[in-house]
């Protein structure tokens, strides 16, 4: 099946075609032609002409020769036709999709006959319309006209200036006769009166310095004729702009402003499209004049300044910093963060007997997080802190820098230890990633694991890699705002980072310590991660087999930085404050969007849950059925004591020794080494022994399957250095092979005859070489037993390595893909990660190779020894078998390849033990599936009821500071008003919330009945429904 989008299905246009000279023979034809979009992204466009007459839809009589249609009923969704010349009949299914189709549904299709009248259309704007109108006052002849009011109606001179006297920043066009021309409402005389209603008259107007003002607006950048008020009670300048709705560039003299409209619009706008403000200011400067030809009034600096202030006083408004007593200098570290209402707030969202739950209970108030570094965001090294200060100063997201920076060059001289996992580049590398140029190769983040939210001043700088020092900083800063007595923590190096975390914590300053001798803290790999590391992480750290966790996959940053990212470009030409507000902002919003769109998630994921929940209870329920209780309650026993203590053994482990080719090995050699001490050795060669000759044989035919890759893959001109190491390679393998057949004859004289007999040619290709190993025999063919007994073992044993060489190369190369999508970028690196990506398949390719001539090997032995029963271990291996191992061990869901199931038991043991051996880690899995899904059930129920008390008590927070501070009256009223807005828009969020979720308790208590997505229902704080 090839891979890509689904194909969409095909749609069939039809039109009925008249041929010029219409006779009896000449009927009218209808044309059906057929488009579709295959799964590859092709578009394929088929073509018919039928006899209109040998069919019947409907009215097809009436239907004019150049007339479109499309039928409706039956006839609108059929397959490209299929049918043989002279045959009337159309050969397709009629559609399962009864309803009557219109134009609406073809709306592309419809337009397309009216595409000529909509050019008039615009074409006709360019014009007067009716020239013959007159000005509404009579009075004098009309030669303007606004873009940007309703309609096309000309105005005269001053009746241009009376409709404009509120809205100076219209665009205004003057007819010349011919065509229109681009004007301003300065040049033709409007002058702007801040401080007064309009229509007011001033009496001490103060114009603009230089009367010269400009206002950055939507609809472009505008120069217009303002004045200011210098009437005694006139309030200083840039309140005057602000009460305008106009945002001055300066506090004293201002020149320029910007529409408040404007930052509304660039501000949603650089959330959602992440353009920078360059690139959306030279769009509105395009905008007044797209030929070029006039000169840009230079206000960028001035833009971005205002955005910049735009951007903070905003946060400070939405936490609630204007209404404090003490004013915005009393903020508090990361309170202008936007908190995730579903984790858990002591003393607004848990009960406050929390502490004194039991476990069983205590376990759903945890705090998850999980860390990660972006070196994505890197900031090159521009500008300083003294220049371009950072406004938030650790009020949101990124820590205060000072403090942070002061932790980290105490700690300069401590060392990063170096890895005993895998050998990770966070870890490793973290001493020696290249910085040349850059203040900052990127940015470490906590997040909230369960909703992918960033934590309040849990983001820093990173120097030079992902170093503990930093991440140990960040961890304990964004704890700072939870007190709960149960933390769960992801990191993909947390099998490292551990280690040695509570003695970094007491080198930092006191205010970061946490009571960790009285807390649960618990550390895991994420799901994505974790096979990459050794088997003994993985049972130690992973979210699968660990209790009250619920389906946490601890993956939550890297989907954040999917978001992120795409402001990279911009932020790394930005300097450290500029930077730093930016980044918080936008932190700042996609937290906010994930509250909105919370009622949703939480109810997807509950659906999913409870509908896992139940398909894999009954899989357990249907596995324990074949197993006696007895044993049952053994394995139960076990496995609760390992999740009690990992000290324990590991439940989820086969207990017999796994099998591999270098054991195999071991072990016939000490065979041979015994038989030699008891006199009864059978040994031909000197040098070589029995299992010896079988060992090396099996090399060599690796080396043949490795040299004749390396042929397959050669350049088609290879250089002469690479001819010379190529025909080395050869010569040295074909005098191996040579010497290795002479010691051959002596165990196996008839292979002398087979390869006599087979040689035919003097060309030198050591890889097409017959070594006629005992597996290479007939079956009739004389060879001793015991050679063939060696190679089975091998044999067997290579097979099992071999599959696990192909697990590894399979994760390796999801890796690559992976780390490619998200961090290689530019023609060069995209080249060497694709290379390396190559040799990774080219890899994976030779270990299926391998198996599947063990697999042959191990077949036409079996006949020679009577062996059998091992393809239930080792079947045949297809392609489609060859997949990564897909969901089923991070999510739980979907199939998964039969090469990922153990299969590698020691034969050493009976049988039936090694079954039972399987079946127990079987049900060990099952159980910890049914158990994480239940918990993720719980989970969800405890994180909706959070979200509603969260989001209530906010409501009643916000209410609270309505008139907590004295103001005058204008001042007061709004800030009451602005109060009571945000308790509302809470409000409305619980309402929405909890009319999705109102079935959710059904859901989980029935019959697990989960229905298909219904359109979501608009919110409403009339009626609360409870859930």
């Amino acid at each position: 099946m090839p891979s890509g989008r689904p194909a969409k299905s095909a749609r069939i246009e039809r039109t009925q075609f008249i041929p010029p000279t219409l006779t009896a023979d000449n009927a009218p034809l209808l044309r059906l032609r057929t488009a579709g979009i295959t799964s590859e992204g092709r578009t394929n466009v088929n073509t018919s002409y039928i006899p209109a007459s040998t069919i019947s839809p409907p009215n097809l009589s009436h239907i004019a020769s150049n007339e479109r249609i499309l039928f409706g009923g039956d006839w609108d969704e059929c397959p490209p036709p299929e049918y043989e010349e002279g045959s009337a009949e159309i050969i397709c299914e009629p559609s399962s999709d009864t309803r009557k189709r219109t134009a609406a549904d073809a709306p592309l299709l419809a337009w397309i006959p009216e595409r000529q009248a909509f050019l008039d259309e615009t074409l006709r704007l360019e014009g007067r319309g009716n020239a013959g109108d007159s000005c509404f006052c009579g009075l004098a002849a009309p030669v303007f006209r606004c873009r940007d009011c309703f309609g096309m109606r000309m105005l005269c001179h001053q009746c241009v200036l009376h409709s404009h006297s509120s809205n100076p920043l219209h665009r205004i066009d003057m007819w010349s006769n011919s065509y229109f021309q681009r004007t301003s409402l300065k040049q033709i005389g409007l002058r702007m009166q801040l401080g007064h209603n309009p229509g007011e008259i001033c009496y001490n107007p103060h114009p603009s310095t230089g009367d010269d003002f400009v206002v950055i607006d939507v609809h472009g950048i505008h120069e217009i004729a303002l004045d200011f008020c210098g009437c005694a009670s006139s309030q200083v300048r840039y309140k005057q702009l602000l009460r305008a709705r106009w945002y001055p560039a300066t506090t004293s003299e201002p020149r320029t402003a910007a529409t408040f409209g404007l930052l509304e619009h660039f501000h949603l706008h650089s959330f959602e499209s992440k353009v920078s403000a360059y690139e959306f200011y030279h769009s509105l400067a395009r905008r007044n004049n797209n030929a070029g030809l006039l000169p840009i009034r230079d206000r960028y600096s001035a833009f971005m300044r205002i955005v910049r202030e735009w951007r903070h006083l905003t946060q400070l408004r939405r936490t609630g910093r204007g209404h404090d007593p003490a004013g915005v200098i009393a903020t508090s570290a990361g309170e202008l963060a936007v908190q995730c209402p579903a984790c858990p707030h002591p003393g607004k969202n848990i009960p406050e007997d929390w502490e004194d739950a039991p476990l069983t209970v205590r376990w759903k108030y945890a705090l998850f997080v999980a860390i990660d570094a972006n070196f994505r965001l890197k900031r090159k090294a521009v500008s300083l802190d003294n220049v371009d200060p950072n406004l938030n100063s650790g009020w949101a997201y990124f820590v205060k820098e000072a403090a942070y920076k002061s932790y980290l060059a105490d700690q300069a001289s401590v060392k990063q230890e170096r890895s005993t996992c895998v050998s990770h580049n966070a870890v490793n590398l973290a001493d020696t990633k290249s910085s040349c140029g850059l203040a900052a190769t990127g940015v470490g983040a906590v997040d909230c694991a369960r909703h992918d939210m960033k934590l309040a001043n849990s983001v820093g700088d990173l120097q030079k890699g992902e170093k503990y020092v930093n991440m140990d900083y960040l961890m304990f800063s964004s704890l700072l705002a939870f007190a709960v007595g149960i933390i769960n923590i992801s990191y993909d190096i947390a099998c490292q980072w551990h280690k040695k975390l509570w003695v970094q914590m007491e080198a930092m300053p006191s205010r970061l310590h946490i009571p960790h001798h009285s807390m649960s803290i618990r550390f895991f790999v994420p799901k994505f991660h974790l096979k990459a590391h050794i088997d003994e992480c993985q049972r130690n750290f992973s979210f699968n087999w660990t209790k009250y966790v619920g389906r946490t996959d601890g993956e939550a940053p890297e989907r954040g930085w999917s978001n992120i990212n795409r402001v990279a470009s911009s932020t790394k030409e930005m300097g450290p404050g500029s930077r730093r507000d930016t980044l918080d902002d936008h932190f700042g919003d996609w937290n906010w969007k994930k509250i909105t769109v919370l009622g949703r998630t939480l109810l997807r994921k509950i659906r999913e849950a409870v509908k896992w929940k139940k398909e894999h209870g009954e899989a357990l329920a249907e596995l324990e059925n074949t197993i006696q209780p007895t044993l049952i309650i053994q394995w139960r026993k076990e496995v609760e004591a390992w999740e009690e203590d990992n000290s324990n053994s590991n439940p989820f482990e086969s207990r017999y020794a796994r099998i591999t080719q270098a054991a195999v090995r071991l072990q016939l050699a000490e065979l041979e080494t015994h038989e030699l001490q008891a006199g009864t050795n059978v040994s031909l060669h000197t040098d070589i022994s029995p299992s010896g000759l079988i060992t090396t044989g099996m090399d060599l035919q690796d080396q043949q399957q490795r040299l004749k890759m390396d042929i397959n893959s050669a350049s088609l001109h290879p250089t002469d250095k690479q001819k010379s190491n190529m025909q080395l390679r050869i010569t040295t393998l074909q005098c191996r092979l040579d010497a290795w057949a002479r010691v051959q004859e002596l165990y196996i004289p008839v292979v002398s005859q087979l390869r006599h007999r087979t040689s035919n040619t003097v060309e030198l290709k050591p890889d097409a070489f017959k070594l006629w190993l005992p597996s290479e025999l007939q079956p009739m063919t004389v060879c001793n037993e015991s050679l063939a007994a060696h190679e089975w073992q091998l044999r067997h044993a290579q097979a099992l390595d071999a599959l696990t060489e192909l697990r590894s190369h399979l994760r390796l190369r999801s890796h690559m893909y992976i780390y490619k999508d998200r961090n290689v970028r530019g023609q060069a690196a995209s080249t060497r990660a694709q290379a390396i990506i190559n040799g990774v398949e080219l890899r994976k390719q030779a270990s299926v190779e391998k198996y599947r001539c063990a697999c042959n090997a191990l077949l036409t032995l079996s006949h020679r020894l009577h062996q059998s029963g091992w393809e239930i271990s080792l079947p045949p291996l297809l392609d489609s078998d060859v997949r990564p191992m897909g969901d089923m061990e991070s999510q739980g869901t979907g199939t998964i390849s039969w090469i990922w199931l153990d299969s590698q038991a020691d034969n050493s043991s009976s049988e039936n033990e090694q079954v039972q051996d399987c079946v127990r880690v079987e049900w060990c899995k099952a159980r910890a599936r049914v158990n994480r899904w239940s918990e993720e059930v719980e989970l969800l129920l405890e994180e909706m009821r959070r979200v509603v008390v969260f989001l209530k008590w906010q409501a009643e927070w916000w209410s609270g500071r309505a008139s907590t501070r004295a103001l005058e009256p204008a001042d007061e009223e709004g800030a009451v008003a602005y109060a009571y807005r945000q308790a509302a828009l809470r409000l409305s969020l619980v309402a929405s919330f909890q009319n999705l979720w109102k079935d959710v308790p059904d859901l989980v208590s029935a019959a697990f009945n989960i229905p298909d997505d219904s359109e979501d229902v608009t919110p409403t704080i009339d009626e609360q429904p409870q859930l």
